[in-house]
């Protein structure tokens, strides 16, 4: 005669239960590196609309050093993209993760890497109106692929040597000598070779979108402002 298994207890069910809500909140939760890592993206964007605007009145003495400074911080927006060896880290855990919890996992992240992109995005957007505006405008797309190399190589300096942006003012020597030997070196050329194309991709999908987006409220907006 076959034996039935019997079912839980209702006390060990919910247990079960609330281990599992409990873990999946865990996995959720946003990290403190995550509010960093933002945070380190936004100050390219606070300079971007800072400097960039019609009527700057910064003197040169300000404006070109915030630049740089614009310039030193910009990888740390699209370093964003490569937090996803987190995400894949919280996706690959046992037991799975319930629909709900994966569902709000999944809209963390994209919400996460689109506000790091577009920092990185809208700053070179505004730069790109200002070289427009004083009629340099055959410039932004050399500009836009040489950012765009540059922040590859700072995104490879701080992921894989874990190098930050104030190494600069804070430990110049041995940022200048790493960087130099990862630009003589096969391996890193080609890592920065990968988040170069990626970010290529990235930045140029999202500026497409940005730009229709701000016509199609432009040619809703004009009757109303005619």
């Amino acid at each position: 005669m076959p034996t039935t298994t019997l079912p839980l207890p209702l006390h060990e069910i919910h247990a079960l239960i609330q281990q599992s809500f409990e873990q999946a909140i865990a996995i959720i939760r946003p990290q403190f590196h995550m509010g960093l890592d933002l945070f380190l993206a936004l100050i390219p964007l606070g300079i971007a609309l800072l400097i960039f605007q019609k009527k700057s009145s910064f003197p040169a003495i300000l404006w070109w050093p915030l630049l740089a400074t614009m310039v030193l911080f910009l990888p740390n927006a699209p370093y964003v993209l490569t937090d996803v060896i987190h995400f894949v880290a919280k996706v690959r855990v046992s037991p799975p993760l319930p629909i709900w919890a994966m569902s709000l996992l999944l809209l963390e992240y994209f919400f996460y890497f689109l506000i790091g992109m577009q920092c990185f995005v809208i700053s070179m957007m505004l730069w790109g109106r200002t070289l427009r505006r004083h009629h340099w405008g055959w410039l932004i797309f050399p500009l836009e692929i040489l950012m765009i190399s540059l922040s590859a190589f700072g995104i490879y300096l701080g992921r894989i040597d874990r190098l930050n942006s104030w190494d600069v003012v804070t430990n110049p020597e041995h940022l200048m000598n790493q960087a130099l030997r990862d630009a003589l070196d096969p391996k890193p050329q080609e890592m920065t070779l990968l988040f170069f194309l990626v970010l290529l991709v990235v930045f140029y999908l999202i500026k497409t979108v940005n730009i229709l987006i701000a016509r199609l409220l432009a040619r809703d907006v004009a009757p109303f402002v005619s």
